[in-house]
């Protein structure tokens, strides 16, 4: 399958700085949005510490005529996952190390959504709160899930989905990459069909747009024109935090 894609990331309408990042890598099939967190310069560094190790990792192993992308095996024993969760870990790793040489980064993380696509297998490796979202004709399911205060409370029914978009602790997550050395990276895949487009998007995206509404724009809009349309769109609603969005769109 062919794969398009496009990405774009905005300041947004009420921070000074664009702590996101994110990586486009249409050779590798790679895609990463990170959303850095630390305040002074720490988020900045530490999402595109993050972005830029995974896509080295990837990289090099790419690289090897005997590594994981040459295996050629169904998608539960891929070797891909475990590489794409060890890029992860090693970004987590590097941003650590980072805030311990420099102690005014001390406390400095990033989520990371990353997408893998290799033929018809898409996979995926994820921290935080930023989201990855698979729009499939008439569905779109959020393939990530929250790492973040509300989504625990959610979960144990202490408030509901319509409250946790409101909640003052919507922005308070719960595991992210490079606040400890070692993190706990969640690990997804699929079998992707012609005509799938993925959404990979920060909080400032999710936290003002609905999932029906990012499904809609992306059945509507030409490929091109999807992230600046969604972007527009939380900007129009406030635009309280740095918006950040990577679309991809398989054919045959």
């Amino acid at each position: 399958m062919r794969i398009r894609c496009v990405g774009q990331t905005d300041v947004g309408r009420r921070r000074e700085r664009n702590e996101d990042a994110f990586l486009i890598d249409e050779s590798l099939g790679l895609f990463v949005v990170a959303d850095g967190m630390g305040g002074h310069a720490g988020g900045d560094i530490a999402s595109r510490l993050a972005v830029e190790t995974v896509g080295s990792v990837l990289r090099e192993a790419a690289a090897d005529p005997s590594g994981p992308f040459a295996a050629e095996a169904p998608l539960p024993e891929s070797p891909l996952p475990d590489l794409l969760r060890s890029a992860v870990e090693k970004g987590c790793a590097a941003i650590f190390r980072r805030a311990q040489e420099e102690p005014e980064l001390s406390g400095m993380g990033t989520t990371v959504t990353a997408l893998l696509l290799r033929e018809a297998d898409a996979f995926f490796a994820h921290v935080g709160d930023s989201r990855a979202y698979l729009v499939r004709a008439d569905l779109i399911q959020q393939i990530s899930e929250d790492h973040s205060f509300v989504h625990e409370q959610v979960k144990a029914g202490v408030i509901t989905a319509e409250e946790a978009r409101y909640s003052r602790f919507k922005n308070i997550i719960t595991r992210s990459v490079g606040f400890e050395e070692q993190v706990l990276v969640d690990l997804m895949g699929l079998v992707a069909e012609p005509g799938d487009v993925f959404v990979l998007c920060s909080d400032g995206l999710a936290n003002l747009v609905e999932d029906h509404e990012i499904h809609d724009l992306a059945r509507e809009k030409p490929l091109e024109d999807l992230p600046a349309a969604l972007v527009d769109l939380a900007n129009e609603r406030g635009g309280d935090d740095n918006i950040t969005v990577v679309a991809v769109r398989l054919e045959s």
